[in-house]
């Protein structure tokens, strides 16, 4: 096992933010995404198709701890190309006799009827995503049982935070008040929603990864407290000084987009299929992990103001990064 290099395999929001966390703590970082692009200086990126064994096992080759914070290339693809990608690397850190710490969502849980969700809730998924999330994690913990790999999984809510734009916190909301117009959200937005902050994702992985008590279990991600989200885009507003203005779509009014506008039919079907994270309170429980180490939880007035910064001054574009968040 090497002794220090850490290996990040996705180069999207929460991967550079785990590469950012490991540079700050002068920890070597090897980025692993699709084009081979840098993201960020000073770190090596290379790059490959993830689920060629030989190339996935060059790139997590001399690891110490390997980071999971890729997602599938098509989000309606989900079910089909996600599960071939966390396969492989877990092949790849079994082989460099690495740890791996493995950013998950919320999916398996399926709807809870508003009641928190704590990493004891059982998993009851609803369509093919959450079905195959739930998948996925067993075979995290049977590789782990197995003694096949050390593997702590770290759940986090929607995402938002520079970089964050396929979210409900993202482009239809931050966009739209920076130009003076109404933000875009669905279901019902005074309903409490946790949200997780990506700077914080990356520090709490890192966290985790740091420490040898916390493989082999689930832990969700400290996230700031827990607010509605018409709360949240109110005081997005309030920071631009302009009054809130927002327009809600719920199911039949997304249902009836799908079907005037054909070309957006896709992404419509798949908003619909987590919907139900929207029409009730949707509560991830994080005291587990900040009972046992602390964590990092930023208030919402610095996110909301370093988001906003983002989106003046948005970081180049790059094809790795587009891909949709939890």
């Amino acid at each position: 096992m090497g002794e220090d290099l850490h290996v990040v395999f996705g180069s999207g929001p929460a991967g550079r933010a785990v590469a950012t966390e490991l540079m700050g703590r002068g920890l070597p970082a090897r980025i692993v995404n699709r084009s081979g692009r840098p993201v960020l200086a000073d770190v090596e990126t290379i790059g490959g198709d993830v689920t060629d064994p030989q190339f996935a096992h060059t790139a997590a080759h001399g690891a110490h701890t390997v980071y999971f914070c890729l997602n599938a290339p098509h989000y309606h693809r989900w079910p089909e190309e996600f599960p071939p990608l966390q396969a492989a690397v877990l092949d790849a850190t079994s082989a460099a006799r690495a740890r791996l710490v493995v950013l998950e969502n919320l999916y398996m849980y399926g709807p809870t009827g508003g009641a928190p969700m704590t990493e004891s809730t059982p998993v009851n998924p609803t369509s093919k995503k959450s079905a195959a999330r739930a998948r996925m994690s067993d075979e995290l913990m049977d590789a782990h049982r197995q003694g096949r790999v050390e593997v702590t999984i770290a759940r986090a809510a929607d995402f938002i935070g520079p970089g964050v734009t396929a979210s409900a916190l993202g482009e239809h909301v931050f966009e739209p008040a920076l130009a003076g117009k109404k933000a875009q959200t669905i279901g019902r937005p005074d309903t409490l929603h946790s949200y997780s902050y990506v700077p914080d994702i990356g520090r709490n992985l890192v966290l985790l990864g740091s420490r040898d008590d916390a493989f082999g279990r689930v832990w969700h991600l400290p996230n700031p407290p827990t607010r509605t989200t018409r709360e949240i885009i109110t005081d997005i507003y309030a920071a631009l000084d302009q009054p809130a203005r927002i327009t809600v779509l719920n199911k039949p009014m997304l249902r009836a987009i799908g079907l005037v506008n054909r070309d957006v039919n896709r992404d419509v079907h798949e908003l619909l299929s987590t919907y139900y994270q929207f029409d009730a309170p949707f509560i991830a429980d994080h005291t587990a992990f900040t009972t046992a180490y602390g964590g990092h939880i930023t208030d919402w007035n610095e996110i909301i103001h370093t988001t906003i910064e983002s989106y003046r001054h948005p970081a180049p574009a790059h094809a790795d990064a587009a891909t949709p968040s939890h």
